[in-house]
């Protein structure tokens, strides 16, 4: 039973029927009303008078705690005030000799310990690390991933510059000494045949295929150890670049993994999606097939989007949970069952965010690059320009720096976002705050209630 201040409703009776200051026995409720008893004679001796009909005395003790005094007052006199310092209204009254509030709205000193006194609701949730212990709104969330990157910020950047790096190192060698060769103007050429854009339109894609493939491996690195680092910082301990690697080793591979499994089964729905529109256009209805194509891509595309958000929280569930590829998945299907529209919205304003911040990096970057190499600002405007190793040096910089800030943002909320739901769902801050109270060398790092 909970005893807490508050159990019972306001003004009700206590539990065992009787009237608030009555002594003795309580008369059952259902016993049958006996004859009046007469009143006493006024003259009798010893006796007080009494209304008819009435078992009690005239002269009674002060009402109890719960109800206020109901009966008739004299003309022009006012009820008497209630008692001080009990019921459901405003807080108690400062004690004698002051007293200062205290975070739950009551007086220092004055009831329950901390100076609540049942009036200002629970205490406020712990905070061991960037996040307080409890259910997060969409603010603390944001603020997580941004004070893990500020109280960190060696080994968050660390990790972001090194994989960024690494990761840009091999696109600008790869589009200067083989991407750049592929032909692309038939693009922009009104003249050119059917032929000539199919190769063009290939190469193009070839080239974008393959800097995308390396910017994702790049991601999973960043995301497999910035996980780590997360984590650790919801519970305040620090952490090495060393120590997030030597954790977040065992499951880079099935990570590698899960992100491939995603990316097959994306481009299997939007195939399925898109080829009924396909055989239409192949069988020579050009029109028809190209409206059928055009909506199933859209229709692919939000069936994707759904799917997506629904296994968003894979890959934190994977590092944290040292689960299977099959397991993570399901877990993300879980924890978002529910709050799909709250998972997507944080995740696409985090990702607006990141984006938007580091595209004022990255743009200037790139109209440098251009200024200081190739055919100039007109050139890359028109499409028209070559890029030569000057275009990509400068602008590798631009997005390197550029990783450096959406890397930590986006891997931050992602797993602010699976504590977050479990939290939610299984009131994982218990843990958490086990864990953050008896820390000590040599304790681990991964979130704990797996």
């Amino acid at each position: 039973m909970n005893d807490t201040p508050g159990w019972a409703s306001p003004g009700s009776a206590p539990s065992d029927g009787r009237e608030p200051g009555a002594s003795g026995p309580a008369e059952p409720a259902d016993r049958p009303a006996g004859p009046e008893q007469p009143a006493q004679p006024a003259d009798r001796p010893g006796a007080e008078p009494t209304s008819p009909g009435t078992k009690w005395s005239k002269e009674q003790p002060p009402p109890g705690q719960w109800s206020a005094p109901t009966g008739p007052t004299a003309p022009g006199q006012a009820p008497p005030p209630p008692p001080p310092g009990q019921g459901w209204g405003a807080p108690p009254p400062a004690p004698p000799g002051g007293g200062h509030r205290g975070p739950g709205g009551g007086w220092g000193g004055y009831g329950a310990p901390g100076g609540h006194g049942g009036w200002g609701g629970p205490p406020p949730a712990a905070k061991p690390g960037v996040i307080p212990l409890r259910p997060l709104g969409v603010g603390e969330i944001l603020d997580g991933a941004v004070s893990t990157m500020r109280s960190y910020w060696r080994t968050v950047l660390g990790v972001s510059l090194t994989v960024a790096v690494f990761t840009e190192i091999i696109v600008v060698l790869l589009q200067g000494l083989v991407l750049d060769n592929t032909s692309t103007e038939a693009l922009n050429d009104p003249d050119a045949t059917l032929s000539e854009l199919g190769d063009a339109l290939t190469d193009t894609t070839v080239n974008s295929g393959v800097v995308f493939l390396l910017s994702l491996i790049g991601t999973v690195l960043a995301t497999a150890l910035l996980t780590t680092v997360t984590s650790r910082a919801v519970l305040g301990r620090p952490v090495t670049t060393a120590e997030a690697w030597r954790d977040a080793r065992p499951q880079v591979l099935k990570l590698f993994g899960l992100i491939i499994l995603l990316l097959l089964i994306v481009a299997g729905i939007v195939t399925v999606a898109m080829a009924p529109g396909l055989l239409v256009a192949a069988a020579g209805a050009g029109g028809p097939g190209l409206a059928l194509t055009v909506l199933g891509f859209l229709g692919g595309g939000v069936v994707t989007v759904w799917l997506m958000v629904r296994l968003s929280l894979a890959s934190p569930a994977l590092m944290l949970e040292k689960q299977s590829i099959r397991k993570a998945m399901g877990r993300s299907a879980k924890l978002v069952r529910g709050s799909w529209w709250r998972v997507f919205g944080i995740q696409l304003l985090a990702t607006v965010i990141a984006n938007v911040v580091a595209s004022i990096i990255v743009i200037p970057f790139t109209f440098l690059a251009a200024t200081l190499g190739g055919d100039g600002v007109g050139g890359l405007l028109e499409g028209s320009g070559d890029l030569g190793w000057t275009f990509l040096v400068v602008s590798g910089i631009g997005s390197v720096i550029g990783s450096m800030i959406t890397f930590p943002i986006t891997a931050g909320v992602t797993v602010l976002l699976y504590i977050d739901q479990r939290i939610r769902r299984e009131a994982l801050d218990l843990d958490l705050a086990r864990a953050a109270g008896s820390r000590g060398p040599g304790a681990p790092g991964a979130v704990p209630g797996s």
